[in-house]
């Protein structure tokens, strides 16, 4: 990756105009009433220690002059999506910080139970849609399917067609009544993600077996969506 970065500062050396924005990067955080209060916890501070990874960091930070740029909302019903972290450019480690340190300690405020994975997406890929950046892409975590709003299949075509890459981080939770059924609905869950949600070149799914596994499945994503440094299509 650092090879790629300095070709590209190179690069902008001859064209400063170039240096805006090297990715945008929503990342949508399902809050939904399967997510209950320690899970909501884990996901909020997966996230923030993310960011705080010495990896994660380094590639975040790897070409300053061309940042990368981050938003993060949470959502649950149509219409209820809520962002707790505004675009900010990550242009050093102390403004870094202070967004994982937002994520972290944002309160939580009542949202409807029910999961609209459509309307979320819909929500990423309109916040993603103006940004001037070489890459546009939606990491979106989600516990379940879609039980309500507009059917997430048809709004994957809507990002493709507006050449926003949208990613998914899909977590398989514990079922009440059999126990540890990770293993299998984590499965069943990531082919749905994968037929009705991720859009783009090279869109992936990352499984995490559990809201306890959410910290380490958000490193492994960052990471891939970060290492994947690439020249604008001019």
């Amino acid at each position: 990756m650092w090879r790629a970065a300095a070709l590209v500062t190179a690069m902008l050396a001859g064209d400063p105009a170039k240096a805006a924005c090297r990715q945008a990067l929503a990342l949508g955080l399902d809050v939904s009433g399967s997510v209950d209060s320690p899970e909501y916890a884990l996901q909020r501070r997966g996230l923030a220690n993310a960011l705080r990874h010495p990896e994660v960091t380094e590639a975040l930070l790897a070409l300053p002059q061309a940042p990368v740029e981050l938003m993060v909302y949470e959502w649950s019903a149509p219409g209820a999506a809520r962002v707790i972290l505004p675009w900010t450019a990550i242009t050093a480690a102390a403004v870094l910080e202070s967004a994982a340190n937002r994520i972290a300690t944002a309160p939580r405020t009542g949202l409807p139970s029910s999961t609209a994975l459509g309307a979320a997406m819909r929500f990423g890929i309109t916040a993603l849609a103006p940004r001037p950046c070489w890459r546009r892409t939606l990491d979106l975590s989600g516990d379940g399917k879609s039980n309500t709003g507009p059917p997430p299949a048809p709004v994957r075509a809507e990002a493709a067609a507006a050449g926003i890459t949208i990613n998914a981080l899909v977590i398989g939770a514990d079922a009440p009544a059999t126990g540890d059924a990770r293993y299998v609905e984590i499965g069943e869950l990531t082919a749905y993600f994968r037929f009705n949600v991720i859009a783009g070149p090279g869109a992936f799914t990352e499984p995490a077996f559990g809201f306890s596994d959410y910290e380490a499945a958000m490193v492994r994503k960052l990471k891939r969506e970060l290492e994947g440094l690439v020249v604008s299509r001019r």
